[in-house]
């Protein structure tokens, strides 16, 4: 034991107990049983098999055990406190006492031969690890010359990885998300005419076949995640002409049947996630009277709001991504010309002013937020038609890197969702 006197606690015997800061913590027990002494700290690992624990035969005012569930498997194999012939909270050892609360922690003392064991404290840490951020990216579909459904993986560190063989219909124009928090899906599209199906992408960046269509078919839609538990939306695009129809998926990665449209008629905008549980769609061209810079954003259960007056310069075929957890990145585009300003936007969904301009200026690449907290633009087509395969990163302070080599089939018209909780 050691600590000063006030940090501890007097024994009816006068004898100084240990407090808690001065416990003798044991290794992690993973049997089914366990003698407990008095002045000891136990993680209980119930991963494999129930416990029970024996307390102390005889015990003075003051004894303390603490016991902590290690692995938070007391839901499923609980802990059985067996008081050895004392009280516990003033009932004889006849009683039953268990504990099955995932994530608990169990704070005995004992208080006397009237009450015996009593918890200073059963807490439950209610706090459930959470899974980190998605930290890998994938890109998929788009225009080389023709229609193609290559895809190519970005891992945690933003690299992209090469070619891998399409699966799904060739096309260009779809648009991909995040869903299920650690799924992606890509959606609608043109293959020379417009197409509803969709593409879902597991946790391991595999791109699945196509589902049927789900929604009016049409090309150059924004898409965001939502909500805190996966869901996603798909808003905006052109059915022959613009649209502002959008349509929700579960955490699952089913699409759901269109919802009556609000703000603006357009396509080819951006979107993003933003605020940890709400995303925004901004920009893009509303057909004959040309580009916007109005925004909408997107409430924690998927309701689209009105339109909110534009920031920055009116464009399209731009692209969004997630940066530094909880804020967002509008990118590149044309107006006029291939651009490739920037506009963050912060953790409240405000859209701030044009920025300076890095890397090569070009519309109709994909982006996609990787490794917790940063964005990747890839790809796109230059004035002039002139298709690239160029990368820019994005770090978690939403500054954009200078051009890296690209990897891959140049192309355009390509599309990008982050995945995967691993790095």
């Amino acid at each position: 034991m050691s600590g000063p006197v006030a940090n501890n606690i007097f024994r009816s015997s006068g004898v100084i107990a240990a407090a808690a800061g001065g416990l003798s913590w044991q290794p992690v027990v993973t049997a089914s049983t366990l003698s407990a002494s008095a002045g000891n700290g136990y993680w209980i690992n119930t991963t494999s098999n129930a416990c029970t624990i024996t307390l102390p035969g005889s015990a003075e005012a003051g004894d303390q055990i603490i016991f902590v569930d290690y692995a938070r498997t007391w839901g499923t194999n609980a802990i059985t406190i067996d008081s050895n012939g004392l009280n516990f909270q003033g009932e004889d050892d006849t009683y039953t006492v268990d504990y099955d609360t995932s994530g608990q922690a169990l704070n005995l003392v004992y208080s006397g031969a009237t009450i015996g064991w009593t918890p200073s404290s059963d807490i439950v840490n209610a706090l459930e690890p959470v899974a980190p951020p998605t930290q890998r990216a994938i890109f998929a579909f788009g225009y080389t010359g023709s229609y193609t459904n290559i895809s190519n993986l970005v891992n945690s560190s933003g690299g992209i990885g090469s070619d891998v063989t399409g699966v799904g219909t060739a096309r260009q124009w779809t648009s991909g998300t995040n869903y299920g928090g650690d799924k992606a899906i890509f959606a609608y599209g043109d293959t020379g005419s417009k197409v509803s199906m969709s593409n879902l992408v597991n946790n391991s960046g595999v791109v699945a076949t196509d589902t049927t269509g789900v929604g009016t078919a049409r090309s150059q839609v924004g898409s965001t995640k939502y909500g805190s538990t996966g869901q996603a939306l798909f808003a905006f695009g052109n059915t022959g002409s613009v649209t502002n129809l959008s349509n929700l998926v579960s955490s699952s990665g089913v699409i759901a049947t269109d919802t009556a449209g609000v703000g603006a008629a357009r396509s080819n905008l951006g979107s993003a996630p933003y605020g940890g549980d709400k995303g925004i769609f901004a920009y893009g061209d509303t057909g004959g009277s040309g580009a916007l810079s109005t925004s909408n954003l997107v409430s924690n259960t998927g309701v689209v709001s009105a339109d909110v007056s534009g920031v920055g310069t009116a464009r399209q075929l731009l692209a969004g991504a997630p940066y530094g957890t909880d804020k967002a990145i509008m990118a590149f585009g044309n107006i006029s010309g291939t651009q490739n300003m920037k506009n963050l936007v912060s953790n409240t969904g405000v859209v701030s002013g044009d920025a300076t301009g890095v890397g090569t200026a070009r519309d109709g690449m994909g982006a996609a937020g990787y490794g917790n907290d940063k964005a990747i633009f890839a790809y796109g087509g230059q004035t002039g038609s002139s298709l690239v395969n160029t990368i820019n990163l994005v770090n978690n302070s939403g500054v954009v890197a200078s051009d890296s080599t690209g990897t891959g089939t140049a192309r355009t018209w390509t599309s990008a969702a982050a995945y995967s909780f691993s790095a």
